[in-house]
This record gives structure tokens, C-alpha cells and sequence, in this order.
């Protein structure tokens, strides 16, 4: 019999049932219901624990049962770590009954999830989600205690996976922890024969300062000439900042900012785009930069992991936004650098990036047994 396996992200729900695509996720929750579903078509019961959104708790959703823990802002202050954050995420985990737990962005859960793997002799992966996970600093991390939980939970993995070897070196060096490379999942889509393009240059990802959603802006002025579209909502916290956007664009004549978009639509406009930008200052593996590449658009982005994108030539890595816009211009005005460019990116998805291969590469870190 195959082991079982639970993937644990609290705004899983909103890709798995795309009924709920408008609320917030994160490219986290991408990746884990891609794979999630790459292990369920492999044979493997597989089941999730995700935040409660109203929804019937173990309900069955394209084969994988989903189990709630608590709603985000319930209890009160101070205490609701305790109860009900902790308290129904251990509930949760235990109701599911796996095997093997997975988990992904550094917080407090990591460490809840390696104590329950740890106490009831499970087996724990947990998947890097950004840089910022990597360094003793924590910059994403608010609470010393989450620090300090999110440290435990690590030293309690039986495998941590990384997106790339610079992740690698730096969780060796800060936390004196190995890991494992293993590639990101993403959809690949069809393209049509027909394909037409409404945008030339695309911004996908949500909106908060370090992600400089504001250089978007900058561009679009500086060239006039070319439609751009921006899609995303604010994470909690960063709604200012979303309106002002918003609000600036409105004067903006060829920007079209149309807010957070479900999961299941993105993929649409990749394939209605020319080009992608990214113009964040920190970053894991951005899923974008995985439905860029298998729409066979390029991507122009400051943050190249291990510098696949300049060294395998599916775009280019401006070193400013001054450059990015030099580069937006050259790639639009030449149709055969940008046509030559979005093949080999697709083609380099199709090689690395299948969501079924991604699960053989944690069958094989894992040593799991296979069918």
C-alpha cells in the first residue's frame, strides 16, 4: 500500500476550489495543490489541511480530502495563537492521519507541523518558498517566537526542499541544514493556433512593497506605445498600497490594472501577453515566472534564480528599471528575438517543470515506495 501524504497551506482552498478564486493566495499555494494532484494521479491517497472558509471539513475535492482548521482573525488577541490557531491546526493534522506531512513558507506552522511529525513518528518535507526563509534573519517572519518555531520545525524535516542551489548554500550557512534541489510544478497549457495578443507586457504577482508593483506604473509611462496589464490583489496589510496603485493607474492611459484573478483564469492572460515582467526585490522561484515560460512568453525580471533565465536564454535580467525599460523595447521591436526567446522557454517547461515529474523527484528524495 502507498504511503499517504497531507500538504498543509492554510489558502490552499482558493486553487482547489476554484469556486473560492477570489480570495487571497500565494504562489505557495500553487505549487502545493499542483503537486498535490500530481500525487493523487500517481495513485497515492493524498489529503490537505487548509484554513476554514465556511466549507464541510473532509470533504472530497478531485479525489483529495480537504480538512479545515480555524478562520483567519478568529479568537483573541494574544491568546488566539494558543487557541483556536494551534489547537485546530493539531486537530486538523491528526484527523488527516498521514504518513507524510508537507509544508512550505517559514512561520510558526512549520514548527507546529515538525513537533506533530516529530511526536507522532511521521515523516516531515518541508519546501523552501523564498530566500527569505533561508537567512537567520527572517525578514518575512514577525514574531520572535514564529522565529523560534520556524527553527525547530526545520531541524524536524526529514527533507527540505529548495528551489534552487543559492537557497541551498544559504540554509547550510544559516542554519547549518542540508536540502534538496528540486524543481518547481506548473501548468502547461495549450496554445492555440490562432493565438492573439490584447497585452504586450504582463505584471503578475501580489501586490506589496517588495514586490515594487510601482515600477510597473513608471514603465507604462515611460512607454506609451505598449498595452500593459497588471494582475494581483494585496496581501493583508497591503491594501494601501493596492488602492494607490490602483487609483495612479487610473491616469495611465495603455495600463490596465484588473486585481486579483482565480488561478484557474491566469493562465488566459499569459497566453493574451508578449512579454513578462518581474520587478521584485525578493523572491523564492516565482510560479509567473514557471506560466511565463510555459506560455511561451519571455521574461524580463531583476531576480534571476540561479541564473536560468539569462543562462538558458528564455529572457533577460535587467540590473534596473532603467535597463528593464531598454529591454521591453528591444524584445518588442524585434519579433523574431521575442518568438526564438518564448520557444525555447517553453520547451525548457516541458523538459523540467511537469507536475507528475516534480512528485517523482520527492518519491525519489523521499525513498518512497512506488506502484
Amino acid at each position: 500500500m502507498l504511503p499517504s501524504i497531507c500538504f498543509v497551506g492554510g489558502d490552499n482552498y482558493p486553487i482547489i476550489n476554484p469556486e473560492y478564486g477570489d480570495r487571497y493566495f500565494g504562489g505557495e499555494s500553487v505549487q502545493q495543490t499542483l503537486i498535490a494532484k500530481a500525487f493523487q494521479k500517481l495513485g497515492y491517497p493524498v489529503h490537505m489541511v487548509v484554513l476554514d472558509y465556511g466549507q464541510p471539513d473532509g470533504e472530497l475535492i478531485d479525489g483529495i480530502h480537504v480538512w479545515r482548521t480555524y478562520r483567519e482573525g478568529a479568537g483573541f488577541p494574544v491568546i488566539r495563537f494558543v487557541h483556536p490557531k494551534t489547537t485546530k491546526m493539531l486537530s486538523a493534522l491528526n484527523r488527516a492521519n498521514c504518513d507524510i506531512y508537507f509544508q512550505s513558507c517559514s512561520g510558526a506552522v512549520t514548527g507546529l507541523v515538525g513537533w506533530y511529525c516529530s511526536s507522532h513518528r511521521r515523516s516531515f518535507i518541508y519546501r523552501v518558498a523564498s530566500d527569505a526563509d533561508c537567512v537567520n534573519s527572517l525578514p518575512l517572519i514577525r514574531y520572535g517566537r514564529d522565529r523560534w518555531l520556524y527553527k525547530y520545525g526545520l531541524k524536524q524535516a526529514r527533507i527540505i526542499a529548495a528551489q534552487s542551489e543559492h537557497q541551498r548554500y544559504l540554509l547550510s550557512e544559516s542554519f547549518n541544514q542540508d536540502s534538496t534541489l528540486i524543481d518547481m510544478a506548473v501548468d502547461i497549457p495549450s496554445i492555440p493556433m490562432d493565438r492573439k495578443y490584447d497585452f504586450d507586457v504582463i505584471w503578475v504577482n501580489n501586490f506589496r512593497s517588495l514586490k515594487r508593483p510601482n515600477h510597473v506604473l513608471t514603465l507604462a509611462k515611460a512607454l506609451p506605445q505598449y498595452r500593459f496589464l497588471m494582475i494581483g490583489g494585496p496581501v493583508p496589510g497591503s491594501e494601501g498600497l493596492y488602492e494607490k496603485i490602483v487609483q495612479e493607474a487610473g491616469s495611465i492611459k495603455n495600463l490596465n490594472v484588473i486585481g486579483p484573478v482565480p488561478y484557474s483564469r491566469v493562465g488566459d492572460y499569459f497566453l493574451k501577453s508578449r512579454l513578462f515582467i518581474n520587478t521584485s526585490e525578493i523572491e523564492g522561484f516565482p510560479n509567473s515566472m514557471l506560466q511565463a515560460w510555459a506560455a511561451a512568453v519571455p521574461v524580463l525580471s531583476y531576480l534571476d534564480p540561479d541564473g536560468v533565465n539569462v543562462r538558458c536564454r528564455l529572457g533577460d535580467c535587467p540590473n534596473d528599471i532603467k535597463e528593464m525599460e531598454y529591454k521591453i523595447q528591444l524584445y518588442l521591436e524585434h519579433a523574431e528575438l521575442l518568438a526564438e526567446t518564448g520557444e525555447r522557454a517553453r520547451a525548457h517547461v516541458l523538459r523540467r517543470h511537469a507536475p507528475n515529474a516534480i512528485a517523482e523527484q520527492y518519491i525519489e528524495a523521499m525513498g518512497i515506495k512506488k506502484l
